[in-house]
């Protein structure tokens, strides 16, 4: 059995069909999946149509939180509630259709020989669709700064769509993760490859978001630059 966790602040125009998709998914492969719904008090009613989906979907549950605090925290909120349950793995996605709810089996297979499985853009058979060529140039490069910071040999260390095996969320300290956006994304994982956790990437087309707005902002990027060193810096 695993979980989805899908974070969401006005994604109005995207849940219902994201959630609709994924449960498409779910069925057609014969998989034991569940969606837990983080909604951070969204002011487009995404949090009332979350309820709705919950009361539709008998595998589907909803977090509701006061305020806006980030992806970051909305994930770890998240990735508490399934620690709750009897949950074998636990997904990273965007509710957006930027991350394809029909990789979701070939995650699941790569997990068969990983702790934490990473939909990279940046490996052998992966691509980025409808980006500007400045995201491009920034995701790409940030990457690889991070990666080279840390020194760890991961291609797409800001990517948001993983799998992790539950035992790699329950050694980490959930609580003392603070950042967010790319800066949360970096994190987990170099603390997952510190701790000697397999990671595994495999090919994944991220397209950028058609319905609603993006959350990245220039704040999210620098606070990414600044975990990279804080990271290395971290004794032990």
């Amino acid at each position: 059995m695993f979980t989805v966790v899908l974070p969401t602040y006005n994604e109005l125009e995207n849940l219902e069909r994201f959630v609709a998709a994924l449960q498409e998914v779910f069925a057609a492969n014969e998989l034991d999946g569940r969606i837990i719904v983080v909604d951070d008090n969204s002011p487009d009613g995404t949090g009332a149509i979350a309820d709705g989906l919950a009361v539709r979907y008998g595998n589907l549950s909803v977090i509701h939180r006061s305020r806006k605090q980030g992806i970051g925290p909305a994930y770890v909120a998240g990735f508490k509630e399934a620690l709750k349950t009897d949950t074998d793995h636990i997904f990273e996605m965007d509710c957006d259709f930027s991350h394809d709810p029909a990789n979701i089996p070939a995650f699941l297979e790569a997990a068969g020989n990983a702790d934490l499985v990473l939909g990279s853009r940046y490996v052998p058979g992966g691509k980025v669709e409808n980006w500007s060529l400045m995201r491009r140039l920034i995701s790409r490069w940030g990457g690889i700064y991070a990666s080279r910071v840390l020194g760890v040999p991961v291609s797409d260390l800001t990517g948001g769509n993983k799998c992790f095996h539950r035992r790699v969320l329950e050694a980490l300290d959930l609580d003392s993760v603070s950042s967010q956006g790319y800066g949360f994304q970096i994190e987990l994982t170099y603390r997952a490859i510190k701790k000697g956790f397999r990671v595994r990437e495999i090919p994944i087309t991220f397209s950028d978001r058609q319905l609603g707005q993006s959350k990245m902002s220039k704040r999210i990027v620098f606070e990414a630059a600044l975990v990279v060193w804080k990271l290395r810096l971290r004794p032990g």
